[in-house]
């Protein structure tokens, strides 16, 4: 029974191999293939985008965040660019923002609005990039592969007759997934925060933008804070710090160098004057008073948008 788990222990280290990944400069377990990969993110992006509300109605701006994004791609390492990369701005008050494999990118209206120039955009556009090259959704499935693999070799070797280490695999494999699709380890947002930043400076955004993103953050993350050890993604302090270090040093150059700017004309008039008009389809939440609203707008810099949420009731304060 012995020699028959060493040899299926064996067996599923041969099915993918390894491979050196021209982002990282890492040798890299394939639990997929890249064609795997390329349908893995197009079956899942549909469910995804339903779930978080759709995209955002107006063309023009999903076509400028496409401009964005297309731009970082294009620079990116290897094979990278000829993924089919898709960006797609979904029409969400939550802050979010995540990537599935294959070059699936998504970002929420309730983080866009809230940035204040284009290299802020490019930083988190950037940053879900990194996760695309990095391919750090293989390495979860991977690690998923490898303790469901483990477990059932365990069940084996022990002769387990209750069978409880033996059911411990399809749990695994079911939360495996789940983070897969929607979550990454501390590690890897940092790596995917490096990598946003080289993206940046590839394209000649000032890669500070990225640090407004941070506070933007910070500040939703407010009356929510758990101890950091149990989070898998790393409050913005700890990815502050990890920032600053590469403006300090690979980055450097960079820094209060005219040459990289954070266009926050550019992102004025092209996105977030044509969300204000578009409002209710995005913009604060749909559900915020006229009071909250006009605050939002104000705080851009926007004034009052011409015309006003049909769901925000009139007899509100």
């Amino acid at each position: 029974m012995k020699r028959i788990a060493l040899v299926a222990l064996l067996s599923l280290a041969s099915l993918g191999g390894c491979t050196t990944n021209q982002t990282t400069g890492r040798s890299q377990f394939n639990a997929m293939s890249r064609d795997q990969e390329i349908a893995l993110g197009a079956e899942a992006k549909p469910g995804l985008v339903q779930e978080m509300g759709g995209e955002v109605a107006r063309e023009d701006v999903k076509a400028y965040v496409k401009e964005v994004g297309m731009k970082l791609a294009a620079s990116t390492e290897g094979d990278n660019p000829s993924l089919p990369w898709e960006f797609t701005l979904l029409d969400s008050d939550v802050i979010n923002a995540f990537a599935l494999p294959g070059g699936k990118v998504f970002m929420s209206r309730g983080l866009a609005t809230k940035m204040k120039n284009e290299a802020q955009l490019a930083s988190v556009l950037g940053h879900e990039v990194g996760h695309v090259t990095a391919r750090h959704i293989n390495d979860r499935m991977a690690d998923s592969m490898w303790v469901s693999a483990a477990a059932g070799i365990a069940s084996v070797l022990l002769e387990d007759t209750t069978g409880a280490i033996g059911e411990l695999a399809p749990q695994v494999v079911q939360l495996g997934g789940q983070s897969v699709l929607m979550r990454f380890n501390r590690k890897q947002e940092l790596e995917a925060d490096s990598l946003g930043v080289r993206y940046m400076v590839k394209n000649d955004y000032d890669p500070t933008g990225a640090l407004g993103v941070m506070e933007i953050l910070e500040e939703s993350m407010k009356g929510d804070r758990g101890a950091e050890f149990f989070s898998t993604h790393p409050y913005p302090k700890t990815r502050i710090e990890n920032l600053q270090k590469l403006y300090k040093t690979e980055y450097a150059f960079a820094v209060n160098n005219p040459k990289y700017q954070a266009h926050a004309d550019r992102f004025r008039s092209r996105f977030l004057s044509k969300m204000a008009a578009a409002y209710p389809d995005a913009g604060p939440s749909r559900f915020a008073t006229k009071v909250e609203a006009a605050g939002h707008w104000a705080s851009l810099g926007l004034g009052e948008p011409a015309a006003w949420c049909a769901h925000c009731a009139e007899d509100r304060p």
